[in-house]
């Protein structure tokens, strides 16, 4: 039996382009974050620390 992987989802704003930033919630209340470019370099981070790295971007 294998073990599934993260479902991964697109963002919205992405389209059709094929450069965009994926999100995935984990079993613990974590996130995972992915550059479409280099899927291998993951990024696990709190819902609290994505609120504020979004806030911080969007400044």
């Amino acid at each position: 039996m294998s073990i599934p992987g993260p479902r991964w989802q697109k963002s919205s704003f992405s389209g059709d382009a094929s450069n965009c930033i994926n999100v995935a919630a984990t079993g613990d209340g974590s996130l995972l974050l992915r550059e479409s470019d280099a899927p291998d370099t993951v990024i696990t981070l709190s819902a609290t620390a994505l609120c504020a790295l979004l806030r911080a971007l969007a400044r």
